[in-house]
């Protein structure tokens, strides 16, 4: 895959998921903003490697979707827009009407103001999106109510999307993962009882790592997926079969 010359913006870029995308799009050539809510790359806590050293960098809050008029990116034109934004809460905080909007602003509504934001741009390049869920798109998590249900309205949102926008062109997909080691899985991958108990429910007996997910959505935005739209990915090491 050769993306030399594309310009994506990753919203969300800035670590996890995200950033493991960011790192598999550097590798094929292309041109990446990512986007995170603090002031700088280097606030972060995660190791900055030479492929993030390459990627542009804009601090956007979507807590507040009316910050998108205030992104200046790096180009003009876009042709991929990924959206891997996401927050979640514990301790059952999610049952907690204030928090349970907190998180589906976020990880429901901001996603569509985004795809709404860059979609004149998308329509003149022909571009892709691709829109992070997750498992829980598919099935509840316990104990995390805005959670399942952000995720599980990103899949119809992708759906619905795919079918509107694709008489101009635009493909919009999805990728489900499983557990992978980020910031926001630390709860359970930072415990080790809990992330040996983890492994049993995975076929192939390992969490996902960021760039596996970067590898599955840069072949989503590429011309061998030319024909693909309104499809969630599920890369979960398997742990969906059962």
């Amino acid at each position: 895959m050769n993306f030399k010359l594309k310009n994506i913006v990753i919203i969300g870029g800035s670590s996890g998921i995200g950033r493991g995308i960011a790192e598999s799009f550097i590798d094929k050539g292309a041109n990446v903003c990512i986007t995170g809510t603090r002031e700088s790359i280097d606030d972060y806590d995660e190791e900055i490697t030479e492929n993030i050293k390459k990627c542009f960098y804009r601090k956007l809050d979507l807590s507040e979707t009316d910050n998108l008029k205030n992104l200046s990116l790096p180009f003009k034109n876009i042709h991929t827009l990924v959206c891997s934004q996401g927050i979640v809460a514990y301790d059952r905080k999610e049952f907690e009407i204030d928090t349970f909007k907190k998180i589906i602003d976020l990880n429901l509504n901001s996603v569509m103001a985004s795809c709404s934001f860059f979609h004149e741009n998308l329509v003149r390049n022909k571009g892709s999106i691709v829109i992070i869920g997750s498992g829980a798109s598919y099935h509840a998590v316990k104990g995390n109510p805005a959670y399942s249900a952000s995720k599980g309205g990103l899949l119809t949102l992708i759906k619905t999307l795919a079918e509107a926008w694709a008489i101009n062109g635009i493909r919009v997909n999805g990728i489900a993962p499983g557990y992978v080691a980020t910031k926001l899985t630390e709860v359970t991958f930072g415990n080790e009882k809990r992330y040996e108990n983890s492994l049993k429910n995975i076929p192939l007996k390992r969490w996902g790592l960021p760039k596996d997910m970067g590898e599955v959505c840069c072949f989503l935005c590429s011309e061998g997926a030319s024909y693909v739209t309104g499809q969630m990915i599920t890369v979960d090491g398997g742990m969906s079969l059962s």
